[in-house]
């Protein structure tokens, strides 16, 4: 008994021990907090895009197709710090998501197999045809969004079956000048891929051109350190403003499809985990 009222007694002290027995708790609870809140916006958002398709006769289940629109809807509008109101949230279908066959993983080696269902019956003619002057030049039917040159050289080489005849442009500035990039888009183009700096210079500059564009394959698979195209942050910063510019007035207009090609990671994600690794 007098060993517990001098522990009691002690503690009283040193407040300092009581505040170190509550720290984690206070951060577990702030974390939990975070957790909490990120749901209800993403429960929110899913609502919104549901209520979007009230003209609908029946209510379907939420497809990958729609698990996919909210996250990158998500991504959207916390990474530039604005809320899409309904008007445009009605404009935005769940057909402009690619959703990808589940009986391929989603690696370079099924690249090919993935974009020629993603473009249907017309994939001969939008991925491989060579025929100049049926296109305009520098319009490529496919473009991909990578975070690195390394990563687009990588992705390329899965489409190598069908780029023999009409090659893949290179859209990156490591060691590539941009005035390479502006000779090649010149000629017809079918795919391109690159980074989002050098894509959006090149569009700036009327080089390349997306009258012809039919989709964007996002490329959100982590680098050796974690880090995505959504998630590292010069990049995220840069694939942000190219999307806003010209692919967003454009998915509106349902002229354009998106596919989410890796795991879905968002930086509250990446952040939580970098902290439970401490």
């Amino acid at each position: 008994m007098g060993s517990l009222t001098a522990e009691n007694h002690s503690n009283s002290k040193n407040p300092k021990i009581k505040q170190k027995r509550l720290g984690p708790k206070r951060a577990k609870t702030k974390l939990k907090s975070k957790k909490k809140k990120r749901d209800k916006n993403e429960a929110e958002l899913i609502q919104n895009i549901q209520s979007s398709h009230e003209n609908n006769e029946e209510a379907y289940p939420a497809s990958a197709a729609k698990r996919q629109l909210c996250f990158f809807l998500d991504q959207f509008q916390s990474a530039n710090g604005v809320q899409l109101s309904s008007l445009e949230l009605e404009s935005i279908k769940d057909t402009s998501i690619v959703e990808l066959s589940q009986d391929a993983t989603q690696d370079v080696q099924n690249l090919g197999k993935h974009m020629k269902a993603a473009f249907g019956l017309s994939w001969k003619e939008a991925l491989c045809g060579k025929q100049e002057g049926k296109v305009d030049p520098g319009c490529p039917a496919l473009l991909i969004v990578s975070s690195s040159a390394l990563r687009s050289i990588e992705l390329l080489r899965g489409f190598r079956s069908l780029t023999k005849d009409c090659h893949a442009v290179k859209l990156f500035s490591k060691h590539m000048k941009v005035e390479e990039q502006v000779s090649l888009l010149k000629n017809r183009v079918n795919i391109a891929c690159g980074t989002p700096s050098r894509i959006k210079k090149l569009i700036d500059i009327e080089a390349l051109s997306l009258s012809r564009l039919a989709v964007i394959m996002l490329d959100l698979h982590p680098d050796v350190k974690g880090y995505s195209l959504f998630t590292l942050p010069q990049v995220r910063d840069e694939f942000w403003d190219l999307y806003k510019c010209y692919f967003h007035p454009r998915l509106l207009q349902g002229n354009l499809r998106i596919c989410l090609y890796g795991p879905l990671q968002s930086v509250t994600e990446l952040k939580g985990r970098k902290r439970g690794s401490f």
